[in-house]
């Protein structure tokens, strides 16, 4: 899934279980939105050490 999906799927949990009274489902809800914004943070640390090797491999060229 992507992040904006999970970050969705994790914001429908938290509001449901405060909604619901769920405590459960709205700490679920939140830490899938934790770990979408962290998968985000890997996938830009990637896009970013990408184009830092890209632009070293033009240097030496």
């Amino acid at each position: 899934m992507s992040g904006v999906t999970d970050k969705f799927k994790g914001r429908i949990k938290e509001i449901t279980g405060k909604i619901t009274g769920d405590q459960r489902l709205e700490s679920e809800g939140r830490t899938d939105q934790a770990r979408a914004k962290a998968r985000e943070a890997v996938r830009d640390v990637r896009e970013r050490a990408r184009g830092v090797r890209d632009s070293l491999r033009k240097g030496r060229s």
